[in-house]
């Protein structure tokens, strides 16, 4: 993970007293540097007036014995200056007469009367009054001596500075420990206020995630802060927006019952024309009983076709309680439910004068471990869809094909194909909005019976034209949940 990264993982709780410590940090190193840089130049001012104050008066007392080369008074005036000038901390100062020769030294023992001046003396000095080294914490200045506009001597002079580096180090301890403390103040002030602003994006966060997982509740009045105008605001639009999910969420279910309700009418159209047809040929068959009853012969034909059109009938209204029942919909699945299926989708395929292509390959188990209910309806659904889909006079086709695992359908048409909206409804992880729109809800109801028995969904194209859907249904058999416990 790059820094970046990892730096917008931290909350932000966290993250905006960081930013204010370090923007403290950052304002505090400014506002030191200026102080210090300030504070140097005061110190260098005062340094340079009153070493030029110093050397003022030293020139002017011993000018004259520079002239007249008396050691001793130039000695005399030296030991004089120091304590006159205490406050400007000299630690050596030495006079030069013309020819660059020592006249006289505040430490004679250090440096000889006569001697000649050692080179660095005149080497220290930079291009100001008075130049400071901060490693050995002294100050050196020098000042010529000049008579009647000739060069007669020169004064060296050097400081003790050290008082002055500690007065800086105090005043930057002063300025870390003060703008330390003020920025751990900002930062914790910080952390409380961003603590307090964030708490009711983490109750809308909270409310987010329980929708994400199919719980969505409205935020309660209490929970919604009286003084701040925009999270209140916040909080009643994500009230609307609940609100609004669940009617939408309602409208779809109706839209789904509605369709449920036309795919009966639909079916229950085709099962009239199924029981009509052998209702008339029982009228018939009872009148014919009515006038030729006494005829051995007509009697055994006319009961033979009152059986098959009664039989006729239980099957057709038998395979439609079986689909439409709830009580019946935990059954195991068995051949007899996926003839059914084909029994009740035959009054539309009559309708449209079409053929069903059927091929179903069975087990040797006579009932297969997954809910019947839940097939035929999902199966009825699709070979409803296919019968719409494909022309008049096309060809629908249903395979099955059972093994130990798996149990896996094919249903095909001769449309001209699935859109990609209506396809997502039965592939996508979120069915799109074809079903907030109302369309599709045959489909999202097949999507949900595939989900709830745990299979997958899988939509191809036909090589002779038209949709192929693939239902994979996984079986569960008690000798498999066995050996997984």
């Amino acid at each position: 993970m790059n820094p970046f990264r990892r730096w917008q993982s931290i909350p932000v709780s966290f993250r905006v007293p960081a930013i204010v410590a370090i923007l403290m940090v950052v304002i505090t190193a400014a506002i030191s540097e200026r102080v210090l840089d300030r504070l140097s130049r005061i110190q260098e001012s005062y340094l340079n007036g009153l070493a030029g104050t110093y050397l003022d008066g030293l020139s002017s007392s011993i000018l004259p014995a520079v002239l007249r080369g008396d050691v001793w008074e130039v000695f005399d005036a030296l030991d004089r200056s120091s304590t006159v000038y205490e406050a400007l901390a000299p630690i050596e100062t030495v006079v030069t007469g013309s020819d660059d020769r020592v006249l006289a030294a505040s430490d004679p023992g250090k440096i000889e009367t006569y001697s000649v001046l050692p080179a660095e003396y005149s080497a220290r000095y930079g291009p100001g009054n008075v130049t400071i080294d901060g490693q050995r914490l002294t100050g050196f200045a020098h000042r010529e001596l000049i008579y009647q506009g000739q060069h007669i001597g020169t004064i060296h002079a050097t400081f003790d500075v050290s008082h002055l580096f500690a007065e800086r180090r105090e005043v930057l301890i002063t300025l870390l420990v003060t703008n330390g403390i003020v920025a751990v103040l900002f930062a914790f002030g910080g952390f409380l206020l961003v603590r307090r602003m964030v708490g009711p994006i983490r109750v809308l966060e909270n409310h987010m995630r329980s929708a994400a997982q199919g719980v969505a509740e409205p935020i309660s009045a209490n929970e919604i802060p009286r003084g701040d105008g925009e999270v209140a605001s916040l909080f009643h639009g994500y009230n609307a927006l609940v609100h609004a999910e669940r009617e939408r969420a309602n409208f779809a279910m109706q839209l789904a019952e509605e369709e449920k309700l036309a795919s009966l009418g639909r079916l229950a159209s085709g099962m009239a024309h199924e029981i009509n047809n052998p209702l008339g040929g029982l009228f018939n068959a009872i009148d014919t009983l009515k006038e030729h009853g006494q005829t051995p012969g007509v009697r055994e034909t006319s009961i033979r076709l009152i059986e098959r059109g009664l039989a006729g009938i239980r099957d057709v209204v038998e395979a439609a309680l079986a689909t439409y029942r709830p009580e019946r919909s935990q059954h195991p699945l068995t051949a007899e439910d996926l003839e059914d299926v084909g029994l009740l989708i035959r009054p539309e395929l009559r309708r449209k004068m079409q053929r069903l292509e059927w091929d179903v390959v069975w087990r040797s188990s006579k009932e297969l471990p997954i809910r019947g209910g839940l097939v035929r309806q999902a199966l009825l659904n699709l070979l409803l869809n296919a019968t719409a889909a494909t022309p008049e006079g096309g060809q629908v086709s249903f395979s099955a094909t059972s093994t130990e695992r798996m149990l896996t359908i094919d249903i095909g048409d001769e449309g001209p194909g699935m859109p990609p909206d209506i396809a997502g409804i039965l592939l996508d992880r979120d069915p799109g909005p074809a079903v907030r729109a109302g369309r599709g809800l045959g489909l999202w109801m097949v999507r949900r019976v595939i989900d709830d028995l745990g299979g997958t969904i899988k939509i191809g194209e036909k090589s002779t034209g038209g949709t192929a859907i693939t239902l994979l249904l996984p079986l569960e058999w008690e000798d498999q949940k066995a050996n997984a416990a």
